[in-house]
Parts: structure tokens; C-alpha cells; sequence
């Protein structure tokens, strides 16, 4: 099997590599709009050779869109415009509704499988990409009825060979679930960052007294614009739904603070600690 990965980066380099390790291709031919990604991806061997837009969608059993989620919609659109019979498509987006209604009208849609691997890290581009990504990590495939048994058959089997347990939603379902559990991460993060930076003007001591928690807390803030703007905007509606429970529970707990009520914040705590029976 050749796979075709549009998008070398983190997401995409580090598929090419899990395909690779597991034996699941034969070789892996990619498309970067970054010249220098793609030179780097050869260099790391993600890919064993750069190809065109249309020399990918020819010569791809498997199509992997690992772009920037408002870039995958056209994109998808574009190729679904071309595929073939046996070929199967797959993205690997953080955010789903926006592009399972742009094709979901599309007379190849079938060959389409909306994919959603719970897996990253702060870094990004080809030197990014890790051995090992997705294993244990769990894949979310969004509207599985719409997919061709085969295609999904494909996405299925990749999954199980590299050892990522699948769970089926809708494609809104996907996207309120992740703002809740991956996006709000990010974006707290990120003003955590900018509360530091802001309170904090003497960058030695950020460096100096910074200890694991506010490292562990603020690690997403290094994440990359430009692959979390379009995120936060595409997911707008439900990501301001958890900001707003977020600064909810903020709020609740100054007002504690304000009044030295330790007993409410110890209920707080204990009942936040309850999360280890989910996270252990």
C-alpha cells in the first residue's frame, strides 16, 4: 500500500513513521506547501519521496490530510474530486462538523473516514514527529454510517494494528468533546502564559522559580498559532462554552479565597480530585 500524507508536520510525519514502523506501506509519498518541511520529512525519512498535489491523489491507496483544520474542508473536496474506486481518505483534524458538512453531500463522501486521533504535543513540524504516537492513544472516527465498509474497514485495521482503541461519534459530538477535554487545555494554557508574562517582568525569575506544576501547566503554550487559531475559531461556539464554565468556576473559587472559606475550598479540591478515577 502506498499512503499519500498532505502535511508533514507533527500529525502527519509521525503517521508516516507509525505506518512505516508497522509495516502497514510500502512507501510513503507526501506534500508539504513548506519547502522546507518537505525537504526536512525527506531528510527524517517520513516520506520517501515529495510529490505533487495530483501525483499524491493518483498514487495514494491511502490519502492523509494531517493539514491545518481550515485548510482540510478544500482540500477534501479538491481530492474526493479525483479519488478512485479502493482508495480510501482520511484526515486527521482536530475539529470535524465543519468538514463532514462541506462533503457530506459529495457523490465520493463514501471514501471519506473523518478521523480524530487524541494524541500531540507542544512542538511542531517534521522534527516533531515521534516513533510510537498513537499507540494507546484513543482514535475518534466521526460518522461512521456515511463511510464505505471498506474504506472504513482500512481505518479500522490501522487502528487496531498500531494498537489505538477506536470510539465512534458524531461529528458534533467530536467537537463538543474535544473543547471540553483538549481545547480548553490549550487555551488556558496559553493565558496562563500571557498572566505570567504580563505580572511577571523579570524573566529570570520566571526561569529561576518556575517548578514542574507551572512547567507541566503552561507546556501547550508553546503549541503553534497557526495550528491552534483555526482550531479555536472553527470550534468557536463550543470552546466559549467551556471557557464560560471555566471562568465559572474561577470565579467560584476567588470568591472563597475573598472570604478565607477553607472549608469550601477543600470541597473543591477533593471533589476536583476525584478526576484520578478517570485520568490514572
Amino acid at each position: 500500500m502506498t499512503a499519500a500524507i498532505f502535511g508533514l508536520g507533527l500529525i502527519g510525519g509521525s503517521f508516516a513513521l507509525t505506518l512505516k514502523d508497522h509495516g502497514l506501506v510500502d512507501e510513503v509519498i507526501g506534500v508539504d506547501v513548506s519547502a522546507e518541511n518537505a525537504r526536512k520529512a525527506l531528510e527524517l525519512g517520513l516520506a520517501d519521496r515529495i510529490v505533487t498535489h495530483d501525483e499524491a491523489v493518483a498514487g495514494g491507496d491511502l490519502i492523509v490530510l494531517a493539514t491545518p483544520v481550515d485548510v482540510t474542508p478544500v482540500l477534501a473536496t479538491r481530492i474526493l474530486n479525483k479519488v478512485r474506486p479502493g482508495q480510501t481518505v482520511m484526515d486527521m483534524g482536530s475539529i470535524k462538523e465543519e468538514l463532514c458538512e462541506v462533503i457530506e453531500q459529495h457523490p465520493a463522501r463514501g471514501r471519506f473516514v473523518a478521523t480524530h486521533p487524541m494524541w500531540g504535543t507542544e512542538f511542531s513540524g517534521p522534527t516533531a514527529a515521534q516513533h510510537g504516537a498513537f499507540t494507546g492513544r484513543t482514535t475518534v472516527i466521526c460518522d461512521r454510517e456515511l463511510c464505505d465498509a471498506d474504506a472504513l474497514a482500512t481505518v479500522e485495521n490501522i487502528c487496531k494494528t498500531i494498537g489505538s482503541p477506536v470510539i465512534y461519534m458524531s461529528a458534533a459530538e467530536q467537537d463538543l468533546h474535544t473543547a471540553y477535554v483538549s481545547h480548553i487545555s490549550h487555551i488556558t494554557s496559553f493565558a496562563l502564559a500571557l498572566t505570567v508574562l504580563e505580572k511577571e517582568r523579570e524573566e529570570e525569575h520566571i526561569f529561576d522559580l518556575a517548578g514542574g506544576g507551572f512547567e507541566s501547566t503552561v507546556r501547550l503554550a508553546k503549541s503553534s498559532p497557526e495550528t491552534w487559531l483555526p482550531i479555536f475559531t472553527g470550534n468557536k461556539y463550543n470552546v466559549l462554552d467551556v471557557l464560560r464554565e471555566h471562568i465559572h468556576q474561577l470565579q467560584i473559587l476567588r470568591r472563597m479565597l475573598e472570604k478565607d472559606d477553607r472549608e469550601g475550598l477543600r470541597a473543591a479540591m477533593q471533589k476536583a480530585n476525584t478526576i484520578k478515577r478517570i485520568l490514572q
